[in-house]
């Protein structure tokens, strides 16, 4: 399992991050990419929308653990702020890789942390990188 979680976390740090312009919020390729994406853990249910996602482009690895860092200042109509700043725990099985059988490809230029804060904790739905497109 130790050899498996390293591997993910390894993997996540191979892929270079791709710069694009901002998220355009009626852009109609993302908006189908966000109603089509599943979690992983869950390919039944969805990732969620706009208003559960948050930029997380900085992330890293910690004792064997993934994390991003919130890089999102947007305020988007009906969705919780979270702190620029604020370190989410990305559980591994929360890691977003392909759909379908094929690469992702977001296309929004930002990695994103989709999830909720339920109690105080971030609760995390998905999490995607950027790129891939």
């Amino acid at each position: 399992m130790y050899l498996f979680v390293l591997s993910i976390i390894t993997i996540i740090f191979l892929f270079p991050i791709k710069s694009a312009p901002a998220h355009d919020h009626d852009h109609p390729d993302h908006n189908q990419w966000y109603s089509e994406l599943r979690q992983p853990d869950n390919p039944h249910l969805s990732c969620c929308g706009e208003k559960d996602a948050y930029w997380c482009d900085e992330y890293f690895a910690k004792d064997d653990k993934a994390f991003c860092r919130v890089t999102d200042d947007r305020v988007i109509e009906g969705r919780p702020p979270v702190p620029v700043g604020t370190v989410i725990h990305i559980p591994t099985h929360k890691l977003k890789w392909e759909q379908n059988g094929k690469p992702t490809g977001n296309p929004t230029g930002h990695a994103i942390v989709f999830g909720t804060m339920l109690g105080g904790e971030f609760y995390v739905y998905c999490f995607v990188q950027a790129g891939g497109v």
